[in-house]
């Protein structure tokens, strides 16, 4: 048997979205009663919506070629398959403070403390508490964040990626911008916006999977992450 959990955020109008990206418009764009050509009923049945968004709205991944101008073609149609579906394991920082950055030893010693070791081509995702604290409230842009050290201490560790809850990676002003510039020099990416992580600690290693659309170009893509547990039928 298996479980799944689910890791992503919903997409709806007016959701938050980076300071400067394009704001989600989702509208009616043809009903059952217009292809039936019912024109005196009351209720409006959708058949098809039509999607404005940017390509890092809501849970998603960053492609190569986001991160820096020497990243260009590295989009995120070119990018294999395998950087999505990898092992996983989630770190606690739920301590955490607003603005607060995560250094190397501190995840070093969340490894211990969850009894896991990060293995090459590992997605490590980071536990703040700051989706069910923050969304959509004024601190919401000012999460935790990594620091420019721990970025290049996971990618010399040849890690797939790491997942965050806020909506940078590092934090902005202070770090943000060199994580990405470090992802796309070492060739490792980050997911952003995840929810529900706090159902994965102290439960050890997992399935993840965080496939993107497959847009030609693309300097990013909306994903579906998922975290993915196997357990024994027969246990009890």
């Amino acid at each position: 048997m298996i479980e799944i959990i689910d890791l992503s955020q919903e997409i709806f109008s007016g959701m938050p979205v980076f300071k400067g990206l394009p704001e989600v418009k989702i509208s009616l764009h043809n009903s059952h009663e217009e292809w039936e050509g019912i024109t005196n009923s009351d209720v409006v049945s959708p058949s098809v919506y039509k999607l404005e968004l940017g390509d890092h709205t809501g849970t998603h991944v960053d492609a190569l070629n986001h991160m820096t101008r020497q990243n260009k073609g590295q989009s995120i149609d070119t990018m294999p398959l395998s950087m999505f579906y990898t092992e996983g394991i989630c770190l606690d920082f739920s301590t955490k403070s607003f603005r607060e950055l995560i250094e190397p030893f501190e995840i070093a010693e969340a490894c211990v403390k969850e009894d896991v070791k990060i293995k090459k081509g590992d997605t490590i995702l980071l536990y703040t508490n700051h989706y069910r604290k923050a969304f959509g409230g004024d601190n919401w842009n000012n999460g935790p964040g990594i620091s420019a050290a721990t970025a290049r201490w996971l990618g010399n560790l040849e890690i797939a990626a790491f997942g965050v809850e806020t909506m940078s990676p590092g934090i902005p002003g202070v770090s943000n911008k060199e994580v990405h510039r470090i992802c796309g020099e070492l060739g490792f990416t980050h997911y952003e916006n995840m929810i529900n992580l706090h159902l994965l600690i102290g439960r050890g290693r997992f399935r993840f999977i965080g496939l993107p659309l497959n847009i030609r170009g693309g300097t990013g893509s909306p994903v579906r992450a998922v975290a993915v547990f196997e357990t024994d039928s027969h246990s009890t």
